[in-house]
């Protein structure tokens, strides 16, 4: 039996192999008039971000976990068959609206004329109009793109976000729908990686495809055991995703879930992900912003179990701890509060990802150095807290598991 090339069955197990993405020249391609389209809030310093994601890498590595590069996978993936640079280039240039056309011919020309990392470091940087001479001959040809707009491919600055465009479960994936245009071509370059590089192609099963009209993304997606998931229902994943989802896991043969955790939080830009207001970090440890709950600690949430007719049956409860109790089988949940429950530390610290912690081992977790509040509390509480630099990462919007998609961790 071939070994899977994925295992992900927590969120606190020994982490051994992580995907990454080193922000590249698509963060010094958005401009004033493109950071709300590009979901951006400021411009962040590209020398600086890369330096502080360059020692993001290095705690992992020194922590033995193995940093792998999106980037890289999808290099050696074109590598394999000279074709796929052809189908690559067809299907993403069909997705930004260019049907067959004189100016899709030029630019998929254009594009051609790459070698394959030049290629792949060109989606992400993006594609200006005055880069190349070309003519347009018709409206036709540039119809549905704004004239205003100086790329005729738009960069992709939030790609260095790895965990939204799929999110690893079991020994599979979903291949995600995303929400908005500036992000969507992301899960098209991973979903070229499991079906073409030699590594994933045949070992890795496909849970739910990118295919679809509903949205949903990796930050919201949480594996807290080998049969328990949390899905948030946000901003940027719909209660139909998270249904759909979980009738594939409770009825697909090669899935061990049978639980699944609907939590509804506000559906805001500060709170865009579940995993930006709550983060599993030990076995009977969470780390929560108490702003997605009311003044009696309530929330909606839905329990979600297979039915005896193959569909799913939904319970619901107003209580996150109790929730996680039941699910787990725990008699007691530690939920350490961001920024200490401060009404004003608090919203500062989420702000800047003090709730988004990633687990490299139960216990021990990464996270932003500036959120200093909630990395005390963390400690008094028992964790080993290894703090990263945040002064340009954090203007992304995301902390250290929004920028890391787990590949490989140990069982618990």
């Amino acid at each position: 039996m071939t070994k899977p090339a994925i295992q992900v069955n927590s969120e606190i197990g020994k982490l051994k192999k992580v995907l990454l993405h080193r922000p590249g020249a698509e963060i010094e391609n958005i401009t004033p008039d493109t950071m709300e389209r590009l979901l951006f809030d400021d411009i962040p310093f590209l020398k600086i971000a890369q330096d502080e994601h360059d020692y993001f890498a290095q705690v992992l590595r020194d922590n033995g976990v193995e940093t792998v590069y999106i980037e890289d996978l999808l290099t050696e993936t074109l590598d394999s068959d000279p074709e796929l640079k052809h189908s690559l280039i067809d299907r993403y240039l069909d997705e930004h609206g260019y049907t067959k056309s004189k100016t899709h011919d030029e630019i998929a020309k254009y594009l051609l004329s790459f070698d394959n990392r030049q290629l792949v470091n060109k989606l992400y940087t993006g594609l200006r109009r005055n880069e190349f001479d070309f003519k347009v001959t018709t409206l036709h040809d540039v119809a549905g793109h704004d004239a205003e707009n100086p790329f005729l491919l738009d960069p992709l600055p939030n790609a260095y976000f790895t965990r939204d465009p799929q999110a690893f479960i079991g020994n599979g994936l979903t291949i995600n729908h995303m929400t908005f245009p500036a992000r969507q071509p992301e899960s098209l370059f991973i979903e070229y990686v499991m079906k073409y590089h030699p590594t994933f192609a045949d070992n890795a099963k496909v849970w739910q495809n990118r295919d679809r009209d509903s949205r949903l993304e990796g930050g919201d997606e949480l594996v807290l055991n080998g049969h328990v998931m949390a899905i948030g229902v946000s901003q940027r994943t719909s209660s139909r995703s998270i249904q759909d989802l979980a009738q594939e896991l409770f009825n697909n043969p090669d899935s061990n879930f049978d639980t699944v955790v609907a939590v509804e939080i506000p559906h805001n830009h500060a709170m865009m992900h579940l995993d930006t207001v709550f983060t599993m970090v030990n076995y009977d440890q969470f780390t929560v912003f108490p702003g997605i709950m009311d003044a009696d600690s309530k929330m909606n949430i839905y329990i979600l179990h297979p039915d005896q007719e193959g569909g799913v049956a939904l319970e619901h409860r107003t209580n996150l701890k109790d929730t996680l109790k039941e699910v787990l089988g725990l008699s007691e949940i530690d939920m350490i509060e961001t920024g200490n429950g401060d009404p004003i530390i608090a919203p500062r610290e989420q702000w800047n990802d003090g709730s988004n912690n990633l687990a490299i081992a139960p216990g021990e977790v990464i996270t932003y150095d500036r959120n200093y509040v909630s990395i005390k509390l963390m400690r008094e509480h028992g964790l080993t807290v290894h703090e990263i630099r945040s002064s340009e990462l954090a203007r992304g919007r995301g902390g250290a598991r929004c920028m890391s998609q787990p590949i490989w961790r140990e069982n618990i």
